[in-house]
């Protein structure tokens, strides 16, 4: 780990009190052997900072985490007393004067939590890209809006498909709003369609990279090239266990290491997952991570009985992993005809 964080980034990771959340401020550096980093997050260059056009602008990138938070439900795992939604990541791209947002977490405290984080910047903020359309990366969206309504809210239109879906009064009646009762906002808000494929932040393009199914239908990834930088979203995890509950059969994995596939030959410097554990390093190896994990997932399907073999197996592999309900609902869905006994 340590000769990781040498690699990555300078890094300081800590708990807000203020804001009750965990934020991690990350400033990406160009690698290579002999080259110098730079300490402001600027985008590579061989000039000097005298010699740079105009055209020019430095970019830097910052993640807030909105830490864990207890969910209603009974739909546990075996032997665990209660069921934490995992980290959620939003992340801050921002050039000398403006930014623009890369999703937004679940509940209205953890927006406005956002919100004033994002206004701490100093930085004009004037958009917010969803990467894909689950609730728990849009829904607080609409409570940024109301601070800086300035702002567009935006997406593909693949992922404003299931936005619409997870927005709906059955999903949030059924789904979310029992899980997290009085926490998320009545008024949610759609992004609009992007344009083509790019954000322009003062003059740089942020590029929006379609990957299809990976966690969800219709994901994407933002990568800026400037600064070697992908916000993955939900196409890769950290740290935590993956939600294959919606890749029941072997074709939806492979297309989910496709996309891990697509996003590599990108040969990013940094890799933000939608989902992290406090401390970890935002490395491209999450990358190879998460694939390995789909492999490990998808070899012990093949080899195991019930839900339970499958969920044991793979938490003797992924020891300190968070979120071990999304493992026990993904064990589930491949294998949905298990014994009640199972879960005790």
């Amino acid at each position: 780990m340590r000769g990781e964080e040498a690699i990555m980034t300078s890094r300081r990771d800590f708990l807000s009190n203020a804001l009750s959340v965990a934020v991690v401020t990350a400033s990406p550096w160009p690698i290579g052997a002999g080259q110098a980093r730079s300490m402001n997050g600027q985008s590579d260059s061989s000039s000097s900072k005298s010699e740079r056009t105009s055209n020019e602008i430095s970019l830097k990138w910052d993640v807030f985490l909105a830490p864990s938070i207890a969910v209603i439900t009974s739909d546990l795992p075996p032997g665990q007393k209660q069921r934490p939604w995992p980290p959620i990541s939003s992340t801050l791209i921002s050039g000398e004067r403006d930014a623009v947002l890369v999703d937004a977490p679940i509940t209205l405290e953890q927006a406005r939590s956002l919100a004033n984080w994002i206004a701490t910047s100093g930085k004009n903020l004037t958009m917010i890209y969803a990467t894909h359309g689950h609730g728990d990366h849009f829904f607080g969206a609409t409570t940024v809006l109301e601070r800086f309504p300035s702002a567009r809210f935006v997406a593909r239109p693949e992922a404003i498909k299931i936005m619409r879906q997870q927005a709906s009064p059955e999903s949030l009646a059924t789904y979310w709003n029992p899980r997290f009762p009085g926490q998320i906002s009545s008024q949610l808000a759609i992004a609009e369609e992007l344009t083509g494929n790019v954000i322009k932040l003062e003059g740089q393009d942020l590029v929006s990279v379609p990957l299809g199914f990976t966690d969800t239908a219709g994901t994407t990834c933002l990568h800026v090239p400037s600064i070697g930088l992908i916000v993955a979203g939900d196409a890769a995890y950290n740290g935590v266990h993956l939600h294959l509950s919606e890749s029941p059969d072997q074709q939806r994995r492979l297309e989910w290491i496709a996309a891990l596939d697509k996003m590599e030959s990108l040969k990013p410097r940094a890799v933000i997952a939608g989902h992290k554990r406090v401390g970890k390093v935002d490395s491209p190896k999450i990358l190879g991570e998460t694939r390995r994990y789909i492999l490990d997932f998808e070899r012990l399907a093949m080899q195991t009985t019930t839900a339970r073999e499958l969920y044991d197996q793979m938490l003797q592999l992924y020891l300190d992993w968070g979120n071990p309900g999304a493992l026990w609902t993904s064990a589930r869905a491949v294998k949905p005809r298990f014994d009640q006994g199972e879960q005790t």
